[in-house]
């Protein structure tokens, strides 16, 4: 199969997972690039964030639109993620391979956990402020580190610590990500030589319109059986990079 094609396949599942769910799909972004598309382990982190930004911002101005973006509280939660962000960015690029495999393995396997996880049926009440900047300086540094939104920690943070409904965390988590994805791109800017730009664009693109077609998958099949099937997935991926690294 032609790179083109993988890169075109690939896109699409990310953007799928992203407009859906409002996560997941950075955490299969850098397998893909790593072991379909070729990429280096530090290159793919920030590939997949350039993938993960456009994605996203595209994917939150459809929710901004139909109304399920809360902007204070998302605002504050980016706000709060931007400096670790930015300081992981700058890290992560100095770090062996096997390191950030690795790390990247165990955040897959979370993942996979959050998501089998049953749903708040409930948000809670009231805003509690100390925990939300936590939990958005946490969200941050794990974009900068690995190159994934953290739409996967930020759904259920942004229901269990800011009291939204489903629909506004999905739409909210979106703008968190776009946010925190930037500040980690801007550390990492002049460190991309290597990125390979005929790869990444298609990718990107077939991302973007994936991210619509989510959108209407969630309406169509339920958000449980969505998160189940993505959660195999990221298990999967989480093994064979575990034993990629041991091996």
């Amino acid at each position: 199969m032609s790179t083109l094609v993988l890169a075109l396949v690939a896109g699409t599942v990310i953007g799928l997972a992203l407009g859906a769910l409002g996560g997941g799909g950075g955490v299969l972004a850098v397998p893909a690039l790593i072991y379909l598309l070729g990429f280096s382990a530090a290159s793919a982190t920030t590939a997949s964030l350039i993938i993960v930004t456009a994605t996203s911002a595209t994917a939150l101005y459809a929710h901004a639109r139909d109304g399920h973006v809360a902007w204070k509280a998302g605002v504050s939660m980016a706000a709060a993620g931007v400096l670790p962000a930015f300081l992981a960015g700058a890290v992560a690029d100095r770090l062996p391979e096997a390191a950030l495999t690795a790390a990247f393995a165990v955040i897959a396997a979370l993942a996979a956990l959050r998501m089998l996880r049953p749903s708040a049926a409930e948000p809670t009440e009231g805003v509690r402020p100390a925990k939300a900047a936590g939990t958005g300086a946490g969200l941050g540094a794990v974009t900068g580190f690995l190159g994934v939104g953290g739409g996967f920690l930020a759904v259920p943070a942004l229901v269990g610590v800011l009291g939204l409904r489903m629909k506004q965390a999905v739409g909210t988590s979106l703008l968190v990500i776009t946010v925190n994805s930037l500040a980690a791109l801007g550390a990492r800017s002049g460190t991309g030589d290597d990125l390979r730009w005929e790869v990444i664009a298609p990718f990107a693109g077939a991302a973007i319109l994936g991210a619509w077609d989510g959108r209407r998958l969630a309406a169509k099949v339920s958000g449980a059986t969505l998160r189940r099937v993505f959660a195999y997935t990221l298990f999967a991926v989480a093994a064979f990079m575990i034993v990629d690294v041991v091996v």
